[in-house]
């Protein structure tokens, strides 16, 4: 093998023509010999280049409506000839088959025309059966066939040809990219066949494409990068960043926790997220009253957080919001006098989705181990009011069954061993990723003391709250933390061996105890 190749025979067939004029011109101006196909070939006609229809060196003519054109051995033969071979040039000498040095093709539009709320039909249409092959037959003999399906790589190419030929790192190159299309390619047709009802399928596919390189993971000596995959959502992937830096692993990260915990909730609410915990949630007649509320859960932890709500941001809300340094704010949008006052914090990132995403449509989460995967269905449900077993002597009343509710939802969100307390429709203290629930539950105390002494006031914020836990409670030390700091009402999926003796805790304290039946682990 010798490096750099010359290019002295081209087949171009593509689908996007971005740049392909000028390209095949430039190849043409330096001697090579242009091959196309269909429609390919009469937009470079129609320029003025010499182009050789596929047809006329095959002898056949396309049909099945284009099905078939690129088929055919003397395509193929001269794509996948490795020419340090004797025996494969004089195969190709004996049938009058010329090699093939650069193929430039990309793939009929598939995933756009799913994505656009094609039929069937029509999908089936946009599944490209030649390209594919021809691509992979190029990849494969990389070696001696240089392989281009993205118009941003031709400048690259014209450059290399320039100085003599198209050397071994980027053929090698090209072809990694060449079999990466292919395989995004299929694992989209694939996806879209098996369907997201069948969300464990005996081979998982899973495919994205390259949306930025961050600079750095979670923390600076990890690499990361940033893929959109998967149909088009409302959400950060989608969003529109009006102000600020490019956003990090991190706070990619913890804009979807906040925005999928805004979007839970009808009423208007301001969900602020530290590390992907909640540490402030509050709902409110508008979103300034529920930014106050908030704010007041615990406002040391949301300095540097990121906060999002699911109505757009008008400038009351922003102009409170910019007195503290918060990292990010997700809306679905933005009034322009609102942008305008956030811009005034130029470090502040401001994204708007156009839309808040559905809490109940099913999704997959994935998270890799060591030689493995595991996969699951998103947490979709949340408990409503008939869904409540009572177990107490004494009922929850209306309101604090709306209080119930809202702390439930809440800490469906934060992070398990999870305990949230609530008053109001507001959170006034959480407890998050402990390895103990009585340690989360004394957490959320001290967290709602915490918040009593930054008020000034005399009665503690979990006087007359609600508890919500997002699994059962082992023992009764766990609520009885709560007993002691004033909860007059408990919400838990139940289920614990020890059952009786929590309800009997509840009872003798004379608090309400309601059972979803659904627990909320989050890991």
């Amino acid at each position: 093998m010798t490096s750099p190749q010359p290019i002295r025979r081209a087949l171009l067939s593509v689908s996007d023509k971005q740049g392909l004029v000028a390209f095949a011109a430039a190849l043409q101006a330096r001697g090579v010999e242009l091959i196309s196909t269909g429609g390919t070939a009469r937009a470079l006609a129609a320029t003025g280049l010499r182009v050789t229809e596929v047809a006329e060196v095959t002898g056949v003519a396309e049909f099945l409506e284009g099905r078939v054109k690129t088929l055919h051995p003397s395509i193929h033969g001269g794509l996948l000839a490795r020419r340090e071979r004797p025996d494969h040039l004089a195969a190709l000498a004996e049938r009058g088959i010329a090699p093939i040095d650069l193929l430039v093709c990309n793939l009929y539009p598939f995933a756009a025309t799913l994505a656009a709320g094609a039929g069937a039909e029509a999908c089936l249409d946009n599944i490209d059966i030649g390209g594919v092959a021809l691509i992979r037959a190029a990849a494969k003999n990389h070696d001696w066939v240089t392989v281009a399906t993205d118009p941003a790589d031709y400048d690259r190419l014209l450059a290399a040809i320039a100085a003599g030929g198209v050397g071994t790192g980027l053929r090698h190159e090209l072809a990694g990219k060449a079999f990466a299309l292919t395989a995004a390619y299929d694992a989209a047709i694939a996806q879209w066949l098996i369907g997201d009802d069948a969300a464990f399928p005996d081979s998982l596919v899973l495919t994205g494409r390259l949306a930025s390189r961050l600079r750095y993971g979670e923390n600076p000596h990890q690499k990361a990068a940033f893929y959109h995959g998967g149909a088009p959502q409302p959400g950060v992937a989608t969003a529109r960043q009006l102000q600020g830096s490019a956003l990090s692993y991190n706070n990619y990260a913890d804009a979807d926790a906040a925005l999928a915990l805004a979007a839970e909730f009808a009423a208007p609410v301001v969900a602020i997220v530290k590390h992907a915990n909640p540490c402030g949630v509050a709902l409110g007649a508008s979103l300034r009253a529920a930014w106050e509320r908030a704010l007041a859960c615990d406002p040391l932890s949301a300095f540097g957080g990121v906060v999002a709500v699911n109505r757009p941001l008008d400038p009351a809300t922003a102009e409170a919001i910019a007195r503290l340094v918060i990292e990010i704010v997700v809306a679905p949008e933005a009034d322009p006098e609102a942008a305008a006052i956030l811009a005034r914090r130029p470090a502040l990132r401001l994204l708007v989705t156009g839309a808040m995403p559905d809490p109940r449509a099913v999704g997959r989460e994935f998270r890799s181990l060591a030689g493995g995967i595991l996969v699951q269905q998103s947490d979709t449900r949340s408990a409503a009011a008939a869904d409540l077993r009572i177990v107490t002597r004494r009922a929850p009343s209306a309101a604090e069954t709306a209080d119930l509710l809202f702390a439930d939802t809440v800490a469906k969100h934060v992070k398990s061993n999870a305990i949230v307390f609530a008053r109001d429709g507001a959170t006034v203290g959480i407890g998050a990723g402990q390895m103990s629930r009585v340690d989360a539950a004394k957490i959320a105390v001290a967290k709602a003391l915490d918040m009593q002494r930054a008020a000034g006031v005399a009665a503690p914020p979990t006087e007359g709250a609600v508890m919500a836990s997002d699994a059962f409670f082992p023992f009764a030390d766990g609520l009885e933390a709560g007993i002691n700091a004033g909860i007059t009402a408990v919400i838990q999926p139940g289920g614990s061996r020890r059952d009786a003796e929590i309800v009997a805790a509840a009872d003798r304290a004379g608090i309400a105890m309601a059972f979803t039946g659904l627990r909320h682990f989050r890991h």
